[in-house]
């Protein structure tokens, strides 16, 4: 039961960092309490783009009319919409533990248990390492709200598994799982409402686009309650709910049939012995950890949700190859300075560095750019009566310092905006690359 290392948790940072291991020859163990793929895959990332993408395919086919084609009778089966999701789950779960065992990682599942910097328990046994990972993700947050005890509300969890839609639904929280349940089941057909704390939805996201995209879906029907904050709940006997808030305008209630609370996320820090390690914490109470992810005790490092940096899965991803590289003696080190955010509603929301309240806050002198994203043949072509835009934010010098999308594919052309601001690239650089015609991404040469 001697390793060189153990990792705790299975996600993206933990069978990212098995994986990367395994290649270089590192005898690895990897703990994992539930299933393979963590949050994301199995009820996060992966399961709410397919479900998202099901409920594109059919906002496609109902407004087949535009595109000059007649599509006849429409409809949605949810109960094959689900099993669609879990299937695509199951093939990529397996395909996880089949890398790994290519690398010959020894998969433990059970709930570890920390005893010190070498030493890990589970299911009775004792496991030795020389370094170790912790990659334990997050939780939804669930806040003390009067009321929440006695109602039967969703989760992300819930609303995954589904297979009868809601001819109503309130979801509490504006922010991006929000936002993304919120097109789900407006393309189906629910009446949604989103209540939302602050004064815009999409809390980090360019201001901009997000009155934007809120206004895009407030013309399909969705309400939006903003500076709202939820003070009780109720439901009835047949289990509608009833969210009572309280905004400027004064007291409020909304009901629905159902409620999916959505108001964030927190590292998971309990349950697995992290108090034995003694780690030093950063003024938020977060896991301190430097460059290359090593913690203040030498040995120990921590990548994804659970050091509380970027609660998204390609920085997991980022962070565990560090953290690998530098248990083999290698040199790289941790950037946060361009990392991509997505919002996979229809239309895609993305963007990437510094957004203008940002730039603002820190003095930094900067101009801004937008254009249209109908500046693409191939976007007008394909997106018939629907807008976009492409905002990009540049320093004195032009180095690029920001870019904000509304607009599909945004989601794919994202990355050579990150790419260019963590290389420090002038705008005047793009236009030395050669774009195939016609596609989006050739707004770039626009700018």
């Amino acid at each position: 039961m001697d390793f060189q290392l153990a990792i705790i948790g299975g996600g993206p940072a933990g069978y990212t960092a098995a994986e990367r291991a395994g290649e270089k020859g590192i005898s690895v163990v990897l703990f994992e309490k539930s299933s393979l793929g963590g949050v994301c895959l199995n009820e996060g990332c992966i399961p709410t783009k397919t479900l998202l993408y099901s409920a594109k395919v059919f906002d496609t086919v109902r407004n087949a009319s535009k595109y000059a084609v007649a599509a006849g009778q429409h409809e949605v089966n949810l109960p094959k919409v689900i099993s669609r999701k879990a299937k695509v789950v199951r093939k990529l779960v397996l395909g996880i533990k089949s890398r790994l065992a290519e690398r010959h990682v020894e998969i433990v599942t059970g709930e570890a248990r920390i005893i010190d910097k070498n030493t890990v328990e589970c299911n009775g046994e004792i496991y030795r390492c020389q370094s170790m990972i912790l990659a334990t993700g997050s939780e939804t947050v669930v806040p003390p709200i009067p009321g929440i005890e006695s109602v039967a509300y969703w989760t992300h969890r819930d609303a995954l598994e589904c297979k009868e839609l809601p001819q109503s639904l309130v979801i509490v929280g504006g922010g991006v799982i929000g936002m993304e349940f919120a097109s789900f089941f407006n393309s189906l057909g629910v009446q949604v409402t989103v209540v939302e704390m602050m004064d815009e939805i999409l809390r980090g996201i360019d201001r901009e686009i997000a009155e934007m995209l809120r206004a895009d879906y407030a013309k399909r029907g969705v309400r939006f309650l903003l500076q709202a904050k939820v003070t009780g709940l109720q439901a009835d006997e047949s289990g509608n709910m009833t969210v009572s808030y309280e905004s400027q305008e004064g007291e409020g209630a909304v009901s629905a049939q159902k409620m999916l609370l959505s108001v964030g996320r927190r590292p998971v820090t309990k349950g697995f012995g992290l108090e034995a390690l003694g780690l030093e914490l950063t003024e938020r109470g977060r896991i301190k950890v430097d460059s290359h992810m090593e913690t203040s005790v030498a040995g120990v490092y921590a990548c994804g949700d659970l050091n509380g940096v970027s609660l998204l899965a390609h920085t997991a991803v980022r962070e565990a190859e560090v953290a690998v590289r530098h248990i083999m003696g290698e040199s790289d080190a941790m950037s946060y300075r361009a990392i991509p955010s997505v919002v996979y509603t229809n239309p895609e929301v993305a963007s990437v560095g510094k957004d203008e309240e940002t730039l603002r806050a820190e003095g930094v002198a900067y101009r801004a750019i937008k254009l249209p994203m109908a500046y693409s043949g191939r976007f007008v072509a394909e997106n018939e009566g629907v807008n976009g835009v492409c905002k990009v934010l540049v320093d004195e010098e032009d180095r690029l310092l920001g870019l904000h999308m509304l607009g599909n594919p945004s989601s794919e052309l994202i990355v050579l905006a990150g790419m260019m601001i963590e290389d420090g690239r002038r705008l005047s650089e793009l236009k030395r690359y050669v774009f195939p015609h016609p596609t989006v991404g050739e707004i770039f040469r626009e700018l």
